[in-house]
């Protein structure tokens, strides 16, 4: 593990020796300046419910830390955390030629001005975007987390279906030139940059997911009275929305008496967004309940028996996944990567076949009737979110990640005479 941590002076240093006798050998200037990181994420709801560990454990390591993001109702608490906050106004909105190009030019005056020894770009937009601002400057390191390949791999739209061939073509060039890293969360994402994206293995590295803060996140016992299924996201089609709809149906007519929830709100940039006259459709029919977005993750699985993502592909490893599963809770989902890292059929969960209303109420069916197996499946839950989960272990990963970056950046300099 390399953990790197500002000395007494707020000199950069590390624990690891190798990297200590590299700095030694600098001049004083190099060793007294902080690194700097940048954070280049779509939205700053995103960044605060994803990525705040990440950039704490920067933070704490000695990087100075930016974020660049679209900020809508989380900015002063970013800046709070200690964090140098950029708003970008045209990252997330981009619907024609002129408004790509126009975002373009945001983010290399952004990297031109701020300098950053190095990117971390989290999502396909802003790895895509991310990587076209750092042409030209051959210093620029950055990282590509690909969390999750959503609408590109999992929609069958006709749009999907023409701009998968034009995007690998674009990452094959973006994602193999020097001084990149790829993050992946799950094996077959990593397999199929591999052979789509010609990335090879030793630049792709495995991080599975966000991590959960187990101890943020405790196993919870279940509530009583009417049972209440939860399917906590955005509200994206590919992430199986309809089907949990049209289960919820298919259970209140063979008379299952329980609560059906959907707690998430809409995403209109996302060509995939369930327009928001249709949740609110579905929730005057009686079908499902629409609680919106939710602050408070943790109170919200406790009101649940059951968690569902009935997702049709296209995840990293989910982080609401995770977090009910560290709140003891079982789950059901679909057989798709991401999903089934996280559910082994009949242990802690139920997995099922994505696309299928059919099947995903004869599982919620199965687990509603059944208590005991509820019990059971949620001490399975807990125990691989903390034997395999661990914010910990994720957070050691991406630190190791930043201090090798870190230190192939400075070695020519740092060991050229004084």
């Amino acid at each position: 593990m390399i953990w790197m941590n500002p000395g007494v002076d707020g000199a950069f240093t590390t624990q690891m020796p190798a990297l200590n006798n590299d700095i030694a050998s600098s001049s004083e200037t190099a060793v007294q300046r902080r690194p700097k990181v940048l954070f280049l994420v779509s939205e700053d709801r995103f960044f605060w419910s994803h990525r705040l560990p990440v950039a704490r454990a920067a933070l704490r390591s000695g990087y100075d830390v930016i974020v660049a993001t679209r900020v809508q109702e989380y900015g002063q608490q970013i800046r709070d955390e200690g964090f140098h906050l950029i708003p970008l106004k045209l990252l997330r909105n981009t619907n024609s030629p002129l408004s790509e190009f126009a975002a373009i030019q945001e983010l290399r005056r952004l990297y031109r001005e701020e300098k950053p020894d190095f990117v971390h770009h989290f999502a396909l937009k802003p790895v895509l975007y991310g990587s076209i601002a750092t042409l030209g400057r051959q210093d620029m390191r950055s990282v590509n987390a690909l969390t999750g390949l959503g609408y590109l791999v999992a929609s069958r739209s006709w749009k999907a279906r023409l701009l998968r061939p034009l995007l690998w073509n674009v990452f094959r060039f973006f994602l193999n030139r020097p001084n990149q890293r790829v993050v992946v969360e799950n094996k077959e994402d990593k397999q199929l940059l591999a052979s789509k994206v010609k990335v090879p293995s030793d630049r792709i590295t495995i991080i599975r997911g966000s991590g959960v803060d187990t101890n943020a996140f405790q196993a919870l016992p279940e509530p009583v009275g009417i049972p209440l299924v939860l399917l906590a996201s955005r509200m994206l089609w590919i992430k199986g929305i309809q089907e949990f709809v049209d289960a919820a149906k298919l259970l209140r007519q063979r008379g299952v008496s329980a609560r059906f929830v959907l707690a998430g709100d809409t995403d209109a940039c996302n060509p995939s967004c369930i327009p928001r006259e249709q949740l609110l459709e579905w929730q005057e029919s009686g079908a499902v309940e629409w609680w919106g977005h939710q602050h408070d993750m943790l109170q919200t699985f406790e009101q649940a028996n059951v968690v569902c993502l009935p997702s049709h592909g296209g995840e990293g490893v989910p982080q609401v996944l995770l977090e009910a599963a560290a709140c003891g809770r079982a789950i059901v989902t679909t057989d798709v990567p991401g999903c089934r890292d996280v559910v082994r059929h009949g242990y802690n969960g139920m997995v099922i076949q994505p696309r299928n209303s059919v099947a995903l109420a004869l599982a919620i069916e199965e687990l509603l009737s059944d208590p005991a197996i509820r019990k059971q499946m949620g001490i399975h839950s807990r125990n691989i979110a903390d034997s395999q989960f661990s914010q910990t272990a994720v957070l050691d990963q991406i630190m190791t990640l930043y201090a090798e970056l870190f230190s192939s950046s400075h070695s020519a300099s740092e060991t050229r005479p004084n």
